[in-house]
């Protein structure tokens, strides 16, 4: 396979889901917009909710800025140096390195982006429990801690 393939997540620190996200050849504004695109698109109104990012470019843009804006969102930036500010997503993304990239290769981009989805959606979301969330998958802790009448919409 030629070429590298980005990922960018955007993940709910409440259920630990990850609630949008996008997959391109080029890491450029496009995608960290995409990605919180598709996070409004799953979650709906997510006017007050906090991005917190770390400092890379695409982060910093005027395209990312305004999507923040017609979301009705906050930004908010990692300090300099500060690993633990973005913790929850380099766990994510450690494991995303063990359980999927690290266990084979791909001999094209579209076979990769697969099992990256499949990973997210059936196994990150579906299978894997997490002791933050009393040993629940992130589906499940949302389906329990959610009232019944906001899981309708």
């Amino acid at each position: 396979m030629e070429g590298k393939l980005y990922l960018c997540a955007v993940k709910d620190v409440w259920s630990r889901r990850i609630v949008g996200y996008s997959i391109d050849s080029r890491m450029k504004s496009r995608l960290a917009v995409n990605a919180l695109d598709n996070a409004a698109a799953r979650r709906g109104d997510l006017a007050g909710c906090v991005l917190h990012t770390d400092r890379r470019s695409q982060f910093r843009s005027r395209k990312l800025q305004r999507a923040l804006n017609r979301h009705r969102m906050v930004g908010s930036m990692g300090r300099v140096g500060a690993a633990g500010d973005n913790a929850a997503m380099e766990s994510f993304f450690g494991l995303l390195q063990n359980n999927v990239l690290n266990r084979r290769t791909w001999t094209t981009r579209e076979q990769l982006r697969t099992a990256i989805v499949t990973w997210i959606e059936r196994t990150y979301h579906r299978r894997r429990r997490q002791r933050p969330l009393g040993r629940l998958t992130p589906i499940e802790y949302e389906a329990i801690m959610t009232p019944p009448a906001s899981q309708a919409a």
